[in-house]
């Protein structure tokens, strides 16, 4: 049947707007690329209001940074205020138990029934890796837009050992539909659940076959590892489409699971993250219409993304053309590789032809193999000669080299110096954890962990690096040190190195790969972000005081007198200030460093965190240790058709 007509919308269908992986703010200071995402998510949002659907649902990592700039969440608010607000009716019902459904929120019930506000265009979503739940609050950047009446947030869970899945229960006329959702989990401890039987899919308890039933979720549905992806037949059975967000490559044509007998729609990013194959397929939305138990979902190519051609060379392959023992080999293979970007830009200028909306410069990658005895050429001069017509100068490049031997792979010392210094594509597609765990496999016996375990440091250093999670490394130490001194006083352990040593490694092997170890790595990162928060604080309010400075009229002195334990009278930052550090300019009489009016005896405030590298904060762990701790046409779910 078609997949276009409106006869297909009666007041029995439900219209869909399906998306997921927007990542606004993505590169947002790039001054080519800057903005990006934010007039795709426009587009998109234009595509949901011009086909009147009835909500739109959104798979995860709306946002492309934990804590979204001013600029991202202005844009974020401003977009949707422009499409979801408005006079237009909303006409379908939620029947389920909305203090269920939204129990996280401080407004448990969905946004359009709220009596303050006017939406014409609920969204609804889960959150991402990107921007999921952190800090002592467990708040995330969804939560800010629901507090804002704009998001409802949906599938967030706080237990680490099992998971209960609630379903928003929607019905439009004779349609209804159970809408489930997961927001993102660490793929190893979610798989663990799913193997140890503690995720639970509740079900209605009323005509269960007469529900659509629709799942949300956003992991790695490709193996990474082991346990590091959740296969698709974890998934209940008596499911009739999923929604797969996380992986930015567009599968939105759904495929059939033969084994579970549902259907799996990969939406894919909206935006190109990183150069590889995947990113290169054309992006796509889905209008998904849902009668009955019948569905049909509509690809929306989008026009505003910018172009992304990928090609891969390999130069033993043109042996015609150049030999490695040629002299003037590097210049014959520099001017084989510029004449294959010029190919590739004039590929992107004619797909561009008739199409205003698309960005003019491309995004382009040429991946070269240069094994067999070829040698690499300076990339910068050659990226100087594209600056005017590629929107990434300075990564059009990317060398290549297959491994002759793999023979003693396993015996071999990684060279992480090595591994660091890779391109920024290969560097962007290791993961922290990944590597953790690499290096310790790999260390000698003196260096392997002795009291933490490989996946709980990998964590830590995860949280260093992707959420900048400062003192994650030092309070996982602490915490873990605390627990061990502990445990030994209660085992009563006999005092000589041996058996302290074994019972240290017996405890430690008690916990790897444990709702334990998880909880334990919980506990530390949220010591580091209350240790953070409190930081920010005292910079919070430094930023205050240069603020008031600015405006006040006595400020006339261009340095502060040294801070005293006591102090009378007016704070350092000037006239009315109080409780301010003493970097800030004004006038002051006899001033603390935290000096108000009649301030005696006060505190000095503790001075801003500053920024550590990963060694720096293993240092200042160790030093509270003992040495050995160092150690996204149509397709029909059902043969009938819509």
């Amino acid at each position: 049947m078609s997949s276009s007509g409106n006869t297909m919308d009666d007041e029995d269908t439900f219209k869909i707007l399906i998306a997921t992986d927007i990542h606004l703010g993505y590169l947002e200071k790039d001054a080519v690329r800057g903005n990006d995402t934010f007039v795709t998510f426009d587009e998109i949002m234009k595509h949901a209001k011009e086909n009147e659907v009835d909500f739109i649902l959104l798979g995860g990592d709306l946002f492309h940074d934990n804590k979204p700039s001013r600029k991202a969440m202005h844009s974020c608010l401003e977009i949707m205020r422009k499409y979801c607000m408005g006079d237009k009716p909303v006409l379908f019902d939620i029947i389920s138990d909305q203090a269920v459904n939204f129990g996280n929120s401080r407004f448990p019930w969905v946004n359009y029934q709220d009596e303050n506000l006017n939406i014409s265009t609920p969204i609804f979503s889960v959150h991402g890796n990107h921007d999921d739940p952190t800090g002592a609050d467990g708040l995330c950047a969804l939560d800010l837009l629901s507090c804002a009446g704009l998001v409802n947030h949906f599938g967030r869970s706080r237990s680490v050992e099992k998971l209960e899945i609630s379903p928003i229960l929607l019905q439009k006329g004779s349609t209804k539909i159970a809408l489930y959702g997961i927001g993102s989990i660490p793929d190893e401890r979610l798989y663990r659940m799913f193997v140890n039987k503690q995720v639970t899919m509740l079900r209605p308890r009323e005509d269960e076959e007469s529900w659509f039933n629709m799942f949300v979720i956003h992991q790695n549905r490709s193996k990474h590892g082991a346990t590091n992806y959740i296969p698709e037949q974890f998934l209940d059975d008596f499911l009739d489409l999923v929604i797969w967000g996380h992986e930015h490559e567009c599968k939105i044509t759904p495929a059939r699971n033969e084994q579970q007998l549902f259907y799996v729609t990969q939406p894919g990013s909206s935006v190109v993250t990183s150069l590889s194959p995947g990113e290169a397929v054309k992006k796509h939305i889905g209008l998904l219409r849902v009668k009955g138990r019948k569905m049909n979902l509509q690809k929306i190519p989008l026009q505003t993304v910018r172009q992304f051609l990928i090609e891969d060379v390999t130069l033993a392959n043109h042996t015609d053309l150049f030999s490695p023992e040629q002299p003037n080999v590097m210049q014959k293979v520099q001017a084989f590789c510029q004449q294959k970007v010029e190919e590739m830009l004039e590929e992107a200028e004619r797909e561009r032809l008739g199409n205003p909306l698309t960005p003019e410069k491309p995004l382009i990658r040429l991946r070269v193999d240069y094994s067999g005895g070829f040698e690499l050429f300076p990339t910068m001069r050659f990226s100087q000669k594209f600056v005017d017509r590629v929107a990434n100068p300075k990564d059009i490049l990317h060398f290549t080299r297959h491994r002759e031997s793999k023979d003693n792979v396993k015996e071999e010392a990684i060279d992480f110096d090595m591994l660091l210094s890779r391109p920024s594509l290969e560097v962007l597609q290791l993961r922290v954890e990944d590597l953790v765990k690499e290096y310790f496999q790999t260390a000698e016996k003196n260096m392997q962990l002795s009291l933490l375990t490989e996946q709980g440091m990998g964590k830590a250093v995860q949280e260093f690096v992707d959420k900048e999670e400062r003192d994650a490394i030092e309070e996982l130490i602490n915490y873990q040190l605390e627990k061990t001194q502990r445990y030994l006083r209660e085992r009563r352990v006999e005092a000589s190195e041996e058996k302290i040593d074994e019972e240290i490694r017996r405890f430690r092997d008690s916990k790897k790969n444990t709702a334990e170890e998880d909880a334990e790595v919980q506990e530390a990162i949220s010591r580091a972000k209350a240790h953070r928060d409190r930081g920010d604080s005292v910079i919070d309010d430094a930023d205050l005081s240069d603020e008031l400075r600015d405006i006040t009229m006595e400020s006339d002195e261009d340095s502060a007198p040294a801070p005293s334990a006591r102090g009378r009278g007016r704070g350092t930052r000037g006239r009315g200030g109080r409780g301010q550090s003493t970097t800030a300019r004004g006038r002051a009489r006899g001033a603390g460093s935290q000096s108000g009016r009649g301030g005696r005896g006060q505190k000095t405030l503790p001075s801003p965190v500053k920024s550590k590298s990963i060694m720096e904060a293993l240092v200042v762990g160790e030093c509270h240790d003992e040495p050995r701790a160092t150690s996204f046409f149509t397709i029909t779910s059902q043969p009938n058709q819509l």
